[in-house]
């Protein structure tokens, strides 16, 4: 691997499993000191300990604002700077407008867009006063086209979007030099997707390796998207939303 992010500081949410890992993975490979978080304990201290000193592990609930400040006084105290966040945790509740309850979309709205307004306002805090960075908000397909059996989750992720292009006029008027940019996957093959296929069905059947028509990819794609928008070779890429759907989304336009 190359040296993209040497002497970068990284946060990674949900960095215990699926893009969340890739990512780690790959931050640490391309030179950066990844601080990944979780609620699963047990998978991000195996993941910390493989990357050998190159990461370490907190245990994070994203949706609670308390966590956020000690993350903050955390990263101040042992590292001293934050150059990148990747807001990646999030989860999956399946449901139309006629079945999801509002405990659901009020669950699915605290992990999934709560938690990006603070890791937000987190970061901002921090980079600004230590000359900038990237923020790069995990955000879905769904954001951009209606799925009629993922209500609140599609709308969660279009919540994410809305605040990402905000926060990057925001910071742009300001000076302050920091980028915020979302990401928008759709089917890739991770625990959390995975686990919503019906039994009859071959998840690894479905993906581009496959048949390019598919739309399903693996977790190493959406992190090299995201490596991008968090490097420097992408310090003139500001608020946009990268599309990593194989296409599926301008097929249904």
């Amino acid at each position: 691997m190359g040296e993209r992010l040497k002497g970068k500081v990284a946060v990674v949410t949900g960095g215990a499993s699926g893009v969340g890992e890739a990512t780690a993975r790959l931050f640490a490979a391309e030179g950066a000191r990844v601080l990944i978080t979780d609620v699963n304990e047990k998978d991000g201290e195996r993941l910390a300990g493989e990357l050998r000193g190159k990461a370490g592990f907190y245990r994070q609930d994203v949706s609670d604002p308390k966590q956020w400040d000690e993350l903050a006084k955390l990263v101040t105290a042992r590292i001293g700077k934050l150059d990148i966040l990747v807001n990646n945790a999030g989860i999956l509740i399946p449901g139309t407008i006629e079945e999801t309850c509002l405990e659901d979309w009020h669950k699915l709205h605290r992990v999934n867009a709560d938690s990006i307004f603070l890791g937000c306002k987190t970061a901002i805090a921090s980079m600004k006063e230590t000359g900038g960075g990237s923020i790069v908000n995990m955000s879905s397909i769904a954001a951009l086209g209606g799925i009629p059996n993922y209500l609140a989750y599609s709308a969660s992720k279009g919540s994410v979007a809305a605040l990402t292009r905000s926060v990057a006029v925001h910071c742009r008027q300001k000076k302050y030099r920091i980028r915020c940019n979302s990401v928008h996957p759709d089917g890739v093959l991770t625990p959390m997707t995975r686990a919503v296929y019906p039994e009859d069905i071959d998840p690894e059947s479905l993906t581009i390796d496959v048949d390019p028509m598919n739309r399903a990819c693996r977790p190493e794609d959406v992190a090299e998207g995201i490596l991008y928008l968090a490097s420097d070779q992408a310090r003139a890429v500001n608020g946009i939303e990268l599309r990593i759907d194989s296409g599926q989304f301008v097929m249904s336009i």
